[in-house]
């Protein structure tokens, strides 16, 4: 019979390879002590899996914790599980992407997925290979992304073509998400010459700025956002 230790230990490494992560990278990105997510790995007695410190690691990798009396479950209709042949699981991504100045990110950890049917995306022109998930932050694209709103990104789509500024609208031009010296940021650019770029947002109170193309790096084109609903 497993002890709770090696019981806590296996469940850790089932969901860090389920997230396709590590312990270090978790204790990172979750500010944990060092070695308190491969302390409980080992299992051993001196492995500091108090329950504070078991719960810390769950909630690190959304992990339920629970002591109680055994829970009936068995008469709760479960959701049938997505067809892999109809549904493609697109990683989220422990990353925000400022609709501001700009967002650090510390990690890019892979925190849950989401699932898409393939006739859509490949009706959008996304391959599931190419696809990632990240959260936005602040209001300067509002009111077509919200802060918190989830994004979907075509990590094969790097290059922003040249074209000519003209009289449509700003909010007809494509989003994309790009690092702004080491900032995650998502932003409509447009590109009226080789070298340079115009980063627009969708908020009238944030104007427009200028950059250089070499000083961007893209990370994909964003084709698609949910909105979080609000009361």
């Amino acid at each position: 019979m497993e002890t709770a230790e090696q019981t806590l230990a296996r469940v850790v490494a089932s969901r860090l390879k389920e997230l396709e992560t590590n312990a270090f990278a978790v204790e990172k990105a979750a500010g944990l002590p060092v070695d308190a997510v491969r302390s409980i790995l080992r299992g051993g007695k001196k492995s500091g899996t108090t329950l504070n410190r078991a719960k810390d690691v769950c909630d690190a990798l959304g992990l339920e914790i629970y002591i109680g009396p055994t829970r009936d479950v068995a008469g709760i209709d479960q959701p049938p599980a997505a067809d892999p042949e109809e549904f493609a699981r697109i990683p989220l991504h422990n990353a925000s992407l400022a609709a501001g100045n700009g967002h650090q990110n510390g990690s890019e950890m892979i925190v849950d997925y989401l699932s898409f049917r393939r006739d859509w995306l490949r009706r959008i022109g996304v391959a599931p290979a190419n696809a990632t998930l990240a959260r936005v932050e602040g209001d300067s694209m509002h009111p077509s992304i919200w802060s918190g709103d989830i994004v979907l990104i075509d990590r094969s789509r790097t290059d922003v073509p040249v074209r000519k500024i003209g009289s449509k609208p700003r909010n007809s031009s494509p989003v994309y998400a790009l690092l702004d010296d080491g900032h995650a940021r998502v932003k409509r650019i447009e590109r009226p010459t080789d070298d340079q770029v115009l980063l627009l947002s969708d908020n009238p109170d944030h104007g427009p700025e200028f950059a250089k193309i070499e000083t961007l790096s893209i990370i994909g084109k964003v084709m698609w956002w949910g909105h979080t609903s609000r009361e």
